[in-house]
C-alpha cells in the first residue's frame, strides 16, 4: 500500500510536548497544560506548518527560521524551538542552544516510540533508485513511507523520520554522508532494523581519501542497528564482500536487563551469477541477464525459497542489483515471489535519476542529479544500447580528491570504449573527459567548452531527431538547464 492511500491525519505517537522537552534536553516555557498533547507533525519549513505542528527553525547562511516564528503561530503551530529567548509568543515553546542538535535527539527519541520496520540505504551509488526498487517491492504488503527527494542528510533524515505514522508498516530510508562521523550520527537516529549498502565507490574522497575510507565511513552504521537487526549487501563488491560477520554494538547491561540482543550478523549477500572471487556465498543472485537496452532488462532471480523469472523496465545492468537487493529485503519482511517479481515489474525512474524523457523526437536520459565515476559509467553503458545517435553530454564531477583529473580521465576513456558517437562536456576537469575519448576513440565528435552555457548554446543546434542524449553531471555543474533546454 502507498503512502497516499492512507490517513496523513494521525498524531505522532509519544510526541508530546513534555517528551519532546525531555529528549532534546529543553526548557520548556508557556502552557503547562499543554505539555501531554502530542504534535501532529514537526518541519523546518514554515510553509509546511498547520494545525499542531512543532516548527524546528534553523539558521541558514541567508535565512533565520526563527523570522517565521510568528507566522507559524497564526498557521495553527502547537509549539515551536526557539534558541532564544521569545517575547510575548502566541503558544509554547521550548528553548535549546542548537535547533538542528535539538531536531537530531528528537528524532532519535521518536525512532524508539515508532512500530515501523526501518530500513537504512546507504552506499556510494544507487541508493535513492534502490530505495525506490525496495519500496515498490514491500507495497505489495506493506504501507511504506520512503525518503522524499533527496532528504538523506542530518536534516532530510529527522524530517523522514518525523513523516512515520502509526499506519506505517515500514520506512526505508536514504543515508547519504561525505565525512567520517557523519553515519554515526545518522544511525543514531535511525538505529535500521535492515541495513543495506549498495556498494563503496569513489565518492566524497576529499575527506574519506580512498575506497577503504568510505568503507570505515558507512559501516558506522553497524554500530546502531536495531536488536535483532540484519544486514544485506553487494556480495560482488570487494570491499563489502569482507563484511560476512557484521558484529554489531550490544547496549550495556544488556545480561541484567535480558535483552535478547544478536551480538553477531551473518550477512546477506546479493549479486550477479552463484559464484564469488571473494569466497562468500550469495543467498540472492541473478542469471541469465538480458540486456534489452532502453526497453530494461531480464533476469533470472534465485532465492533460498525458490527462483523466478523478472522484467526489469529500467535500463541498466545496476537495476538488477536493485531488483537482487530489494528481493533479499522482501524475503526478510516476509513476502511470497508472487510479490517481489510483482513489485519489481511495478519500479519506476525518478526525475533525475536515469529518468528517460521524450521531447523534440529525441530521447534525453535526465541523469543530472549527481555523479562520480562509477555513476558515470553505468549512464553511459546504458547510453551504448540506443538507436540512432548517442551523445553524451557530461560536466565536471565533485569531491574526488587528489585523483581527480585521473578519474575523470577514466570516465573519458569510458566514452571511447563505449563507442559513444558524441561526447559535449563542460567544466574545468572536463577536459579529461575530451582527452581521454580521443585517445581510445577517434571516430568520437568531441565537443569541449569550460563554461557550460557557452556548450549549451551549441548543442542546441547540434541535436536533432532521433538522437539519445545522456545528461550527467555533480549537482553542482546545474545540468538540469541543459535538460529543460533540451525538452522545450
Amino acid at each position: 500500500m502507498s503512502e497516499s492511500s492512507l490517513n496523513k491525519d494521525s498524531k505522532m505517537p509519544g510526541m508530546t510536548l513534555s517528551n519532546i522537552a525531555e529528549a532534546c534536553h529543553g526548557k520548556y516555557v508557556g502552557d503547562e497544560k499543554l505539555l501531554s498533547t502530542e504534535i501532529s507533525g514537526a518541519v523546518t519549513d514554515s510553509r509546511q506548518v498547520t494545525d499542531g505542528y512543532l516548527f524546528i527553525p534553523i539558521k541558514g547562511e541567508r535565512v533565520d527560521g526563527h523570522d517565521f516564528i510568528p507566522q507559524v503561530f497564526e498557521q495553527g503551530a502547537l509549539a515551536v524551538l526557539s534558541e532564544k529567548e521569545l517575547d510575548n509568543p502566541a503558544g509554547p515553546y521550548i528553548l535549546v542552544e542548537s535547533s538542528l542538535e535539538a531536531m537530531k535527539k528528537i528524532a532519535a527519541f521518536y525512532r524508539s516510540q515508532i512500530k515501523a520496520k526501518v530500513i537504512g540505504v546507504t552506499g556510494s551509488v544507487g541508493k535513492t533508485s534502490t530505495k525506490e526498487m525496495i519500496a515498490s517491492v514491500l507495497e505489495e504488503k506493506y504501507s511504506v513511507l520512503k525518503t522524499a527527494g533527496n532528504f538523506n542528510n542530518e536534516i532530510g533524515l529527522p524530517l523522514t523520520l518525523f513523516r512515520i505514522r502509526d499506519y506505517h508498516d515500514v520506512a526505508v530510508v536514504e543515508m547519504g554522508i561525505s565525512d567520517f562521523g557523519e553515519m554515526h550520527r545518522l544511525g543514531a537516529m535511525a538505529r535500521p532494523d535492515i541495513s543495506v549498502i549498495t556498494n563503496i565507490g569513489y565518492c566524497h574522497l576529499e575527506n574519506l581519501i580512498d575506497r577503504d575510507g568510505v568503507l570505515r565511513a558507512k559501516t558506522e552504521v553497524f554500530e546502531h542497528l536495531s536488536e535483532a537487526a540484519s544486514v544485506i549487501l553487494n556480495g560482488d563488491d570487494d570491499k563489502l564482500a569482507t563484511k560476512a560477520r557484521i558484529v554489531r554494538a550490544v547496549p550495556k547491561n544488556a545480561e541484567k536487563e535480558g535483552c535478547n540482543n544478536k551480538a553477531v550478523i551473518d550477512t546477506t549477500f546479493y549479486g550477479i551469477d552463484s559464484s564469488s572471487e571473494y569466497g562468500i556465498t550469495k543467498q540472492v543472485y541473478a542469471t541469465d541477464v538480458e540486456n534489452l537496452g532502453f526497453d530494461g532488462m531480464k533476469a533470472n532471480i534465485h532465492t533460498p525459497k525458490g527462483e523466478f523469472d523478472v522484467h526489469i523496465s529500467i535500463p541498466g545492468e545496476h537495476n538488477v542489483y536493485n531488483a537482487l537487493c530489494a528481493t533479499a529485503v522482501g524475503l526478510e519482511l516476509g513476502l511470497s515471489l508472487d510479490m517481489i517479481k510483482s513489485g519489481i515489474e511495478k519500479a519506476e525512474t525518478i526525475a533525475g535519476r536515469t529518468n528517460f524523457i521524450k521531447a523534440n523526437g529525441m530521447t534525453i536520459i535526465d541523469d543530472c542529479y549527481n555523479a562520480n565515476p562509477v555513476s558515470m559509467k553505468t549512464s553511459l553503458e546504458i547510453l551504448s544500447h540506443a538507436r540512432g545517435r548517442h551523445i553524451a553530454v557530461l560536466g565536471d564531477m565533485g569531491e574526488l580528491g587528489n585523483d581527480e583529473e585521473a578519474l575523470h580521465y577514466e570516465v573519458g576513456e569510458a566514452v571511447g570504449q563505449y563507442g559513444i558517437n558524441t561526447l559535449f562536456c563542460a567544466g574545468k576537469l572536463a577536459a579529461n573527459y575530451a582527452k581521454a575519448a580521443k585517445s581510445v576513440n577517434p571516430e568520437c565528435d568531441i565537443h569541449y567548452y569550460v563554461e557550460r552555457d557557452d556548450m549549451l548554446g551549441e548543442l542546441k543546434t547540434y541535436v536533432k531527431h532521433g538522437d539519445s542524449i545522456l545528461v550527467k553531471a555533480s549537482h553542482f555543474m546545474e545540468f538540469t538547464e541543459v535538460v529543460n533546454a533540451l525538452s522545450k
